[in-house]
């Protein structure tokens, strides 16, 4: 984290359990160009249109694609799943690429696949994984 630039912080409140959610906190690995965005805590309706809001907020348009980091999330719900998905429709109205890194036996990558978001956003194991993808895959566009 050292080399990175850190951009922007926030925490979102979850209603539900009382627990705070860092969101937001982003960084730019340098030379990539690629912003990575980590969320920890819990993603549920209380915060997932804030979440969604701030990310979006967060990413500049001349940027080919956004990592959301949530190796971190230790709670998605309904909401979060929809948030996620608006995210990706919403970066690929704006040309850009979304990819998620999540840890491969957690919960979170199990409701992703089960709400079959893996067939429309790709998941990395790292940050670094998946802004190569988005690297490459841009080269491959342009």
């Amino acid at each position: 984290m050292a080399d990175a630039e850190n951009v922007n912080a926030r925490e979102v409140h979850s209603l539900r359990t009382g627990y705070h959610a860092l969101v937001g906190y982003m960084r730019v690995q340098p030379g990539s160009g690629v912003p990575i965005v980590e969320i920890s805590g819990e993603i549920d309706a209380s915060n997932s249109n804030d979440i969604l809001l701030g990310v979006l907020d967060d990413v500049p348009d001349d940027v080919p694609g956004l990592v959301l980091d949530l190796r971190h999330t230790d709670y998605l719900d309904s909401a979060g799943i929809r948030a996620l998905f608006e995210l990706a429709r919403r970066l690929r109205a704006r040309r850009q690429q979304l990819r998620l890194v999540v840890l491969n036996d957690g919960i979170v990558r199990r409701v992703l696949t089960l709400t079959a978001f893996t067939e429309v956003v790709d998941l990395h194991e790292t940050p670094a994984d998946a802004q190569a993808a988005i690297a490459t895959q841009w080269g491959n566009d342009r």
